[in-house]
């Protein structure tokens, strides 16, 4: 089967296995499609639109979903509370999910296309504050990829698809994408993807970006969650094992 479904909780997991005590794998927000592969039972492994698969129950998304209208006729959640004009019940969206038409703000802020392409431009710095601002406190959690938790592919993902570029899910998937720029901090600019590994075999385990020269922003397990390192620093002992395990930087715009 090849029905679209549509997510209408915050945030839909996605498992690696059809059950849900598996490991999330990642997560779709609200508003999102998803292309489902096939179904067992009540799971339904899906395709997301940034290529990406895994399981996701059927109670998190409508199915079979309308295709959602395109993004010039939505408004983005940048972190927003919600209340719903026709069911009449409130919730709160992180940012990066889309509002239903029928959904009003009440606290917080979301964008329509006009005021995303002024907040959020295609730019290599822009992308590097929103990172670093934007998804300040956000704790460490596999498999996520919004403020309410996210891992250090899943910032560098969301950052960059807020800004209008999408990238893959995975961060050695990432390492694939734009041009090397060696490994001289001093040349790295703001936007630059870095990478790590902790794998003999060299495989990248670990992303951030970078806000130009020696410093960095990311999802640390480490820092367990949003830090913002000084790559440079010989006095802190995390920052002198991250870059013991660098690989390069990647310009990606």
């Amino acid at each position: 089967m090849t029905d679209i479904a549509v997510v209408r909780a915050a945030i839909a997991p996605l498992h690696a296995e059809a059950r849900v005590s598996s490991a999330q794998i990642s997560q779709r927000l609200a508003g999102h499609a998803v292309t489902v592969l096939f179904t067992e039972g009540e799971w339904m492994r899906v395709r997301g639109e940034d290529d990406y698969e895994g399981w996701m129950h059927r109670g998190y998304a409508d199915v079979p979903g309308d295709p959602p209208a395109p993004p010039e006729a939505r408004r983005l959640s940048l972190g927003c509370v919600v209340r719903d004009g026709e069911q009449d019940w409130s919730r709160a969206l992180p940012l990066g999910a889309w509002l239903r038409p029928t959904e009003n703000v009440i606290t917080g802020y979301a964008l329509d296309a006009a005021a995303r392409e002024l907040a959020l431009p295609r730019d290599a710095a822009a992308i590097a504050t929103t990172a670093a601002d934007r998804f300040a406190g956000t704790p460490y959690q596999w498999g996520g990829i919004s403020p309410w938790g996210a891992d250090c592919s899943g910032i560098v993902q969301t950052a960059f698809w807020l800004h209008g570029v999408v990238l893959p899910r995975d961060a050695w998937q990432q390492a694939g994408v734009g041009q090397d720029v060696g490994s001289r901090m001093l040349e790295w600019n703001a936007g630059d993807l870095l990478f790590f590994t902790d794998r003999a075999d060299q495989r990248i385990t670990h992303v951030g970006i970078s806000l130009g020269g020696a410093r960095m922003v990311h999802l640390g397990l480490g820092r367990g969650g949003h830090a913002v390192e000084q790559l440079d620093s010989r006095d802190d002992p995390y920052v002198t094992s991250l870059m013991s395990r660098f690989i390069t930087a990647r310009r990606v715009i």
